[in-house]
This record gives structure tokens, C-alpha cells and sequence, in this order.
């Protein structure tokens, strides 16, 4: 499962490398990922520490890792580890970042600035966010991601009806309700203690690989941690790098990793747009005998009917031509969509056209 930095140079699917991230980036081949998830270090600059009103000590994120002696050392950092990650993306490829108030801001500018093309930002509203002990400030319930495609022209993976399938229907907002990691979901370490303080719950990347990634596509994760991207990213059918410096971490996470399910094919399909979905002309019925020549057809309203011609075109009435231009003349509309507005009859069964059209693209898709 693990592997060294110095190994790192095929693209090492589903395994996490071991080292710095800016190094290992620059060591894989470029534009070989279609997308990057990255929790980068927040640089909280907390100042001692948090208390709770009953003065027990809050576990809040002072690790070594999210120290940095300015803002301009972090701006540095910030800046090298977004060079490397564009590189490595494909021409159509995007990143995900995610951060608080105390370093995001700075994030957007350098995203920008290195030539990223911002998307979206995202607001993950937490349902049970941490309160503020010290009683000075609002309660941070919220963290911001951004949404970025490589460039301004990129052509980015948007799964715009299966997020909407995700939302019982209803568009995807730009805001997500979603609680933090809590109970069984939280990783522990040997000890008992939390295996990581800054833990992404599943929930999140799974609405967000659903929506902005494709079963096969390749998703690296600079900041690997306890592996949330690697462990969603498995059971989703995407293939996966996770890159951390911390052993602790890599351990929790190849552990983690080894315990998941991949899902199967049928349930890895997601809701597509019917433009997404493989063209089939109207003839293609006739000539492969679904429709005969000479057969009729019926409006769904059951007011008109048409004749099916040998070229997959339309007679009825005074009018000829395609299913789309024969609907809208009979019904006086500026247009028609004829998949939906035409019938045909099987042993005294009105069937829609449609159904014929859907049998083809299954076939496609086998």
C-alpha cells in the first residue's frame, strides 16, 4: 500500500507515497490527473491554549504541520504546492480546496494568480459545528471549498443530474449541510485519542467525487492525512494517489483503505442529462425493424396519427418530415419533441416510441 517518494515515478495508482508533497507532485508524470482534493494546512495561528468554560483543555490542531512563522512563508507554501498540482492535471482536469477563514482568502488569491479558472465556492455548513469556548467570537459552523478548472477553458466534469438526484430532485445548491465527523466515523489511534484533529467526514467527498469525477478517473490528494479521499474514492470506482508526510497518518489510512468495498458496476451508474446520453436517429428504428415502413403512429393525446416512411421520416395529413416536424405542425407549435409525442401499437398496447430508443443506447452502453 505504501510506497517511497523516490519509486514515485509511473503514476502510482492507489497507493499512498510517503514525503513531502511539493516533491512527489513534481516527481509524477504531468498531466496525468483528472482531479485533485486538497485539505491543505490551515495555519490557524492559535495563540496557547483553548479551554472549555469547565477549564478542561480543548484538542485543537497545534501539530507541527499547520506551523508556519508568517504569512509569507505560507503564501510560499502555498503558492509551490499549486504549481505542482497544476501540472500534474489534465487539460480538462479541477481542483478542489478546502480551508476556514484563516487561510482560504489567500488560497483564492494564489489559485487565481497561478491560473486557475474558479468555478464555484462552496460553503459546507456544519450541523454540529465545535462552540467557541472563549465566548468572544461567532461559532466557526462552516468551512468554504473552491471549485476550480484548470483553466478558463477547460471542460470540467459537472455531474449536474446526479447531484441533483443526490438533493431528491432539486438543484444542487452551492451550500452544503453536513455534520462533522463524529461517533463511529471518527478515527482513533492506538491510544484512543483521535487519529487526526482535522478529519473530513465521507459524506463530503462523496457528493463531491459523485458530482465533479467519472468511475475510472484519477484523483490525488496532496494532504492525504487518514485517507477520507482514498477510502471514498475506492468505494466509488475513481483510482486514487494520497501523498502524506506524517507515518502515523499513512498508517491509519492504509489501514483504513484495505477494509474498503469497491462497489459494483451497476450500482457505480449515476443519473446523466439526456444530452449526455448517445444520439440514435429515428431511422435506425426502421432500419433495424422496430418500426416498419407503412406502420402508423399515434400522438400521446391520441388527436393524430402519422405514417413511418423507409427513410425514418413522417406522412401524415398534409405534412411530411421528421418526428419533431411533424408533431409540432399537427398540434400548431413551434416545436415538438417527437420521442415524447409518438406511440405505436403492440397487441393492443400503446408503447411511446421512446422505449425503442432507450433499448438501443442500453446496447451501447453494454
Amino acid at each position: 500500500m505504501m510506497t517511497k517518494t523516490k519509486s514515485a515515478v509511473a503514476l502510482p495508482l492507489n497507493e499512498i507515497i510517503a514525503g513531502d508533497c511539493i516533491d512527489v507532485m513534481n516527481s509524477l508524470p504531468a498531466e496525468s490527473v483528472d482531479l485533485i482534493f486538497a485539505d491543505p494546512p490551515y495555519n490557524l495561528q492559535l495563540r496557547g491554549d483553548l479551554h472549555r468554560p469547565d477549564n478542561s483543555k480543548v484538542d485543537a490542531v497545534d501539530d507541527a504541520w499547520d506551523q508556519f512563522d508568517s504569512f509569507k512563508v505560507y503564501d510560499k507554501f502555498t503558492r509551490a504546492w499549486l504549481k505542482a498540482a497544476r501540472r500534474l492535471l489534465k487539460p480538462n482536469g479541477a481542483i478542489w480546496v478546502i480551508g476556514s477563514y484563516h487561510n482560504i482568502f489567500r488560497v483564492g488569491t494564489a489559485l487565481q494568480d497561478a491560473g486557475f479558472w474558479i468555478l464555484n465556492d462552496v460553503v459546507w455548513r456544519k450541523s454540529n459545528p465545535m462552540p467557541n469556548f472563549r465566548g468572544k467570537r461567532f461559532t466557526n459552523a462552516h468551512e468554504t471549498m473552491i471549485w476550480a478548472g484548470k483553466d478558463e477553458s477547460s471542460k470540467y466534469t459537472f455531474n449536474y443530474e446526479a447531484l441533483k438526484a443526490l438533493n431528491d430532485g432539486i438543484q444542487m445548491r452551492s451550500d452544503w449541510v453536513l455534520p462533522i465527523c463524529t461517533g463511529h466515523e471518527r478515527l482513533k489511534n492506538e491510544e484512543g485519542d483521535k487519529a487526526h484533529p482535522t478529519q473530513k467526514p465521507e459524506g463530503l467527498l462523496h457528493r463531491l467525487l459523485v458530482g465533479s469525477t467519472n468511475p475510472g478517473d484519477v484523483v490525488l490528494d496532496p494532504f492525504f492525512g487518514t485517507g477520507t479521499t482514498g477510502a471514498v474514492a475506492k468505494m466509488l470506482g475513481r483510482e486514487f494517489i494520497g501523498i502524506e508526510r506524517e507515518e502515523a497518518y499513512r498508517k491509519v489510512a492504509a489501514k483504513r483503505i484495505a477494509s474498503v468495498r469497491k462497489f459494483d458496476r451497476e450500482a457505480l451508474a449515476v443519473s446523466t442529462s439526456k444530452r449526455a446520453e448517445p444520439r440514435v436517429p429515428f431511422g435506425q428504428l426502421v432500419e433495424r425493424g422496430m418500426l416498419r415502413p407503412g406502420e402508423q403512429l399515434y400522438s400521446m393525446n391520441n388527436r393524430h396519427k402519422a405514417k413511418v416512411r423507409a427513410d425514418g421520416t413522417l406522412i401524415g395529413d398534409d405534412v411530411k418530415g421528421s418526428i419533431h416536424q411533424v408533431g409540432a405542425h399537427l398540434e400548431g407549435a413551434p416545436s415538438c419533441n417527437g420521442w415524447t409525442y409518438w406511440c405505436f401499437k403492440r397487441e393492443g398496447k400503446t408503447v411511446p416510441i421512446d422505449v425503442l430508443r432507450q433499448q438501443i443506447r442500453s446496447e451501447m452502453h453494454d
